[in-house]
């Protein structure tokens, strides 16, 4: 499932005591999308990373007390005093057998010898998958048996709509509307390859350095040598900012490119730039200046990030020609 719809299923989920697993690919998001939710519930996270942990670890230590030995739980797990919240075990099938045997317990029994869950905390866990040729070991059937497994899928419109939010660069959302095929793209030869994260890595990395071309020696140790190669090729083609700026000043008269690549760029500067008023109200001018397949991206990343456009009159109208290709 996509992005918005596993969002969607946890927070559903988080309203019962079962445990959720996330499968999916190294850097498309899993973690993120728990810190999300917990951030926009206002709950508490807890994230252990299980392939770190000794099998010792979630026992905790014993001290002597009236001649008897009581355990000391670790200070990372819940504490009664705490306010219900979420303990997000990541990586859970690197961890080796004999720690997913200790966390078994705390899965199934919410408890781990003498420590208890305490009540309203809830168990997200999450792990890449064999194929991804990640560092994993066999889910045993007993630990399988206890979550409720969701595979997230990488969605090109699901990403696009986040980096909108996000405030990811144009020239690396353009980029990735043109070639969406490389927002994920394993490397049997290369350490560094294409995944959500690292193009957003990326997007930071050109956000420091000040363009494409002047961080054109790293991009390639983030995304890999072929995807930086088209990128760095597309941005370098790609429309400049000052032709954008003279389409901004005047959508009725300026010059409007034709290649493909110069308007995926500017459609993308248009909507990182949708919480401008002063671009909302060039839209309707533009819409039916673009080639009609742009004005329709245009419009639906526009909608999502600002709804009332709709209501302008030059996009109502278009609304009533496109509206079967829109939607």
């Amino acid at each position: 499932m996509k992005a918005s719809r596993l969002t969607t299923v946890l927070e559903n989920l988080l309203d019962q005591p079962w445990a959720a697993f996330i499968w999916g690919a190294p850097g498309i998001g899993k973690s993120s999308i728990v810190r999300q939710i917990a951030e926009r519930r206002r709950m508490p996270l807890i994230d252990i990373r299980a392939s770190l942990l000794d099998p010792t670890d979630l026992r905790g230590i014993p001290m002597i007390q009236d001649g008897t030995a009581v355990w000391c739980p670790p200070s990372f797990l819940p504490k009664k005093s705490d306010k219900p919240g979420i303990l997000f075990l990541d990586e859970i099938n690197a961890a080796p057998p004999l720690v997913q045997a200790a966390l078994y317990q705390l899965i199934l029994d919410r408890r781990v010898g003498e420590y208890e869950l305490p009540e309203g905390w809830r168990i997200i866990a999450a792990g890449n998958r064999r194929e991804d040729k990640a560092v994993t070991f066999r889910l045993s059937s007993a630990l399988a048996n206890r979550f409720i497994h969701l595979n997230l899928e990488v969605d090109p419109d699901d990403w696009h709509a986040w980096a909108t939010n996000r405030g990811i660069i144009p020239e690396v959302t353009a980029f990735l509307k043109y070639r969406p095929q490389l927002l994920q793209a394993a490397s049997e030869d290369e350490q560094a390859f294409a995944t959500p994260r690292s193009w957003e890595m990326v997007s930071d990395v050109v956000a420091k350095f000040g363009s494409p071309a002047k961080a054109r020696d790293v991009i390639p140790g983030i995304v890999g040598t072929g995807p930086a190669v088209e990128f760095l090729t597309f941005a370098k083609k790609a429309v400049l900012r000052k032709e954008i700026d003279a389409i901004i000043a005047d959508p009725a008269g300026a010059t409007i490119p034709t290649e493909l690549d110069r308007l995926w760029v500017l459609v993308s500067f248009l909507v990182a730039g949708a919480q401008n008023d002063g671009i909302l109200k060039i839209v309707p001018t533009l819409l039916p200046r673009l080639p009609v397949e742009f004005s329709i991206v245009l419009l639906r990343d526009l909608i999502r990030c600002r709804p009332q456009i709709v209501q302008e009159k030059g996009v109502s109208d278009f609304l009533k020609t496109n509206k079967v290709m829109l939607f």
